[in-house]
């Protein structure tokens, strides 16, 4: 998952990790903890939700949650 590049974007549109979370209807610490891939991952709604709220391309859905990003 490239966090920095919705990091970016969330910015772009004017949120935070914490706005956005509230925004697609769930708890701050479970969006941070899935942000860090501690075991639980975003679910197809909630990309969805984010896609929508970020007006997201299928490309850019791909490039930030499908990708492997390499350090």
């Amino acid at each position: 998952m490239d966090k920095n590049k919705l990091k970016a974007i969330a910015f772009e549109h004017g949120y935070t990790y914490s706005t956005l979370a509230t925004s697609i209807g769930i708890n701050k610490s479970t969006f941070y903890r899935k942000l860090n891939e501690d075991g639980e991952r975003f679910s197809v709604k909630e990309i969805k939700a984010i896609a929508e709220k970020l007006s997201l391309t299928k490309e850019d859905v791909f490039n930030i949650f499908f990708k492997i990003v390499v350090a």
